[in-house]
């Protein structure tokens, strides 16, 4: 079957070790591991050991040839040159190339793809060496990394209503109609079938229930009208299967909602795609439907990688019970079902079993396969701080905005990166750029690299690119895709383009219950707290390095999007999803300016004080929920010790802008003609000018004292988020170790804030639980403000 056959991996670089992957990042002996942004010519001629003749004219060649290589650029001109780069023509090229073919996990055309994206490091980075002499990184590299998880691809499914005797009197076309105008789709309907990954396999017949969203409320609400899921097949709106499992039902079958779709509707006179912007109606939304709540990535490996002769269990964070997602079409017929009359109407009947029994058949060839993350690394002049920056290759099927819209965007920020190299740019930080492979059946490839290498990520990775301010003082400096007179931060406030021509309508608009599908406190920033359902989730929630997530969402008023469709096609994405490419350029243009003052920015751009303020907005929740249930829980120790990490955060915002100021005083201060005297360059060059004629005066060891205290600021802003994992976890899901957020039990991607206590409460209804919940987190915030205090 095309794009799902197992795939003989051809020639690819061997897998890097973990020592491998440490080596280029500790180049400094032990004495001076310290010096963290001490430029690479001064760790040169302390290590050569320059008291000797030999070694000082060592030292110098070595520190020459590193000052030639050097950049010239300005801040300012860093950031205007790459600006000039992101460009709609070669964003929409690179779209035709990766979206108008299927390329599913573990297929064909993903190792393709893999390799396609491989080349494009290697050409845009000048990268000739291969991993071999890792340990010697002083330019930019790439590679691809193996790994071996348990996935499953579709053997057979059917759907049927059965009557009389069993026989079947409605048997469903599970294919997508592929129309023909739109060619992608029309080529591969049926390439990727419509499967859930990680289903389990399974011939089951019952009654249907309608179960809403199958969340928690909602089965709360069917057991209180005196329903059971017992024996039954719940039919869901996109929703959890975990629920439905856990109270007796033997199948589940989950389908994309018209009332989810804002006004542009077929029944409000919109024609449907590819006619017209309105949903088609026999397209089905592909996904994963692994319990990402206990853990991601490869079931059988919780916590370890998933190599090739990996030591496995069962998969405790997959269901047992069997699934299929289905169109609206085939929805609207199981609707009536259960109704006896319109579809609409079985929504009021939301626990009532349908009359008739339905049979689901989900047949699937579960094993392990390979999959494969295409990585590069930018080496820095600091060897133990890298910006991680990555986005997800695989899709459902041609995913041209989930994810190719990311891989666009991800290649515009390549190309502007080569290019500031080829202008002598070298970022102070180290930069690793990854192609996550099987993000899709559950952030996979990104997990399984993030247990592959977890020591080195939490010693050295400072973000993962949840930086508030950053994210909008970066928004504030990019203009908007289609609006010279406002900002990208502007665009959170667009309105879709289907406004005029629906006077007098009868305007129908998505469903209210849709509301509080999210459990967090909104911050005044209007950035919500990180849930889960991206690649961040590993790096954020289990080994503590500040992240974000970014891009553009649907509004009520834009085209529906045929999320896991063949429909999420090149051609929706051009007349649809962003005509002219204008809105990857400018996801580009933004995540590039982060990556660049994360990267060279002297003291790292992180808000600690935003963060901890955030926090009592999270408390307030906490005590709002216990109040509602009556539950008397004492949080004032908690309280407390977020007021002493806040004072904490307030003295550390003082010494970071002191120890900046001191070091740019002593920059301005040094012998020698200042270059660029407000920017890295310009103290590079003028240490190296003194090294290279004098030795090392007391102006320069000043300077490396100044150096060491700016380091020492950035290591504490670094701990900041470290502070908020607990070895110990989230109780019945050990794996996230993040006790500040975590996606919520029952919300799916949704964030849950404080989740230990909020669950203790939600969950338990136990007060006294929930207070030795809060004492854990007290703990580790009392141990944070004393790692951050200067």
């Amino acid at each position: 079957m095309k794009g799902l056959q197992d795939v003989e991996s051809a020639p690819i670089l061997e897998k890097t070790t973990q020592d491998d992957l440490l080596q280029p990042w500790y180049t400094v002996r032990s004495d001076w591991k310290k010096l963290r942004v001490v430029c690479v010519a001064l760790v040169a001629l302390f290590t050569l050991n320059a008291s000797t003749p030999s070694g000082a004219r060592a030292a110098r060649h070595w520190a020459l040839q590193a000052f030639r290589q050097h950049q010239s650029l300005t801040p300012e001109q860093v950031e205007e040159l790459y600006l000039s780069v992101p460009d709609p023509a070669s964003a929409l090229a690179a779209s035709r190339e990766y979206a108008t073919h299927p390329h599913i996990a573990g297929g064909i055309e993903d190792f393709a793809d893999a390799q396609v994206i491989l080349k494009l490091f290697q050409k845009e980075f000048g990268i000739r060496d291969t991993p071999g002499d890792i340990h010697k990184l002083r330019k930019p590299i790439a590679w691809i990394d193996k790994y071996f998880p348990v996935m499953n691809t579709p053997l057979d499914r059917a759907l049927s209503i059965l009557g009389e005797g069993g026989k079947p009197v409605w048997e469903a076309d599970l294919v997508e109609d592929g129309d023909p105008r739109d060619p992608e789709a029309g080529k591969y309907r049926d390439a990727v079938p419509t499967f859930h990954g990680l289903s389990a396999d399974g011939d089951v017949k019952g009654e249907i229930v309608y179960v809403n969203y199958g969340r928690k409320e909602d089965y709360d609400e069917i057991v209180a009208k005196g329903g059971s899921l017992e024996g039954k097949i719940a039919l869901a709106r996109y929703g959890g299967i975990k629920g439905a499992q856990e109270r007796g039902a033997v199948g589940v079958l989950i389908y994309s909602d018209p009332r989810d779709d804002g006004v542009v509707t077929e029944e409000n006179g919109y024609a449907t795609y590819p006619e017209g912007p309105a949903r088609n109606p026999t397209s089905v939304q592909r996904g994963s439907v692994q319990f990402i709540s206990m853990y991601p990535g490869d079931p059988t490996t919780p916590g370890i990688p998933a190599y090739e002769n990996a030591t496995r269990t069962e998969g405790e964070n997959i269901p047992k019970i069997p699934s299929l997602p289905i169109s609206w079409a085939n929805a609207e017929v199981l609707l009536k079902e259960i109704s006896g009359t319109q579809a609409k109407d079985a929504f009021n009947m939301m626990g009532t079993p349908s009359e008739k029994k339905v049979r689901l058949v989900n047949h699937v060839h579960t094993r392990v396969i390979p999959i494969w993350n295409t990585m590069a690394v930018i080496p820095g002049h600091i060897k133990n701080e890298t910006v991680l920056v990555g986005c997800h290759r695989d899709a459902w099927v041609m995913g041209a905005a989930d994810p190719t819209s990311g891989t666009v965007s991800i290649h515009e920020v390549v190309k502007g990166f080569g290019e500031l190299l080829r202008s002598g740019w070298k970022p102070l930080r180290n930069v690793v750029i990854a192609s996550w492979d099987a993000e899709e059946y559950g952030l996979i490839g990104s997990t399984e690299w993030a247990e592959d290498f977890p020591e080195w990520i939490q010693q050295n990775v400072v973000a993962y690119i949840n930086l508030v301010h950053l994210i909008k003082g970066v928004a504030l400096d990019v203009p908007h895709p289609n609006d010279t007179d406002k900002t990208l931060w502007d665009a959170r406030q667009d309105s879709g383009p289907f406004h005029s021509g629906m006077d007098g309508m009868d305007i129908k608009t998505m469903d209210a219950s849709l509301e509080g599908h999210w459990d967090y406190v909104e911050s005044e920033l209007n950035i919500p707290p990180l849930g889960s359902g991206s690649d961040y989730t590993p790096f954020l929630q289990r080994l503590g390095v500040a992240s974000m997530d970014q891009g553009f969402s649907g509004t009520l008023n834009d085209a529906p999007y045929h999320y896991h469709s063949v429909y999420d096609s090149q051609m929706w994405m051009e007349r649809y999803g962003d005509p002219g490419f204008v809105r990857h350029v400018a996801v580009a243009k933004h995540l590039g300016l982060v990556v660049l003052r994360l990267t060279d920015s002297i003291i790292l751009p992180l808000n600690t004080t935003h963060y901890t303020t955030e926090l009592d907005a999270y408390l307030d929740k906490v005590e709002s929920i216990a109040s509602s249930l009556g539950a008397a829980a004492d949080f004032t120790d908690l309280r407390k010790s977020i007021a002493d990490l806040q004072a904490a955060s307030a003295a550390l915002d003082v010494e970071k802008v002191a120890a900046e100021r001191h070091f740019r005083e002593l920059l301005d201060k040094l012998p020698g003609r200042p270059a660029h005297a407000q920017g890295l360059p310009g103290w590079v060059k003028r240490v190296l000018r003194k090294i290279l004629r004098h030795g090392v005066p007391a102006p320069v060891r000043e300077f490396i004292k100044a150096a060491k205290r700016v380091q020492a600021a950035n290591a504490k802003l670094v701990a900041f988020e470290r502070g908020f994992i607990s070895e110990e976890g989230i109780k019945e899901r050990e794996w996230y170790k993040h006790l500040g957020v975590a996606p919520g039990k029952w919300l799916g991607y949704g964030a849950t804030t404080l989740p230990s206590v909020t669950e203790a409460l939600t969950f338990e209804g136990n007060a006294t639980l929930a207070e030795l919940e809060a004492a854990r987190v007290s703990a580790l915030l009392d141990e944070l403000a004393k790692t951050i205090k200067p």
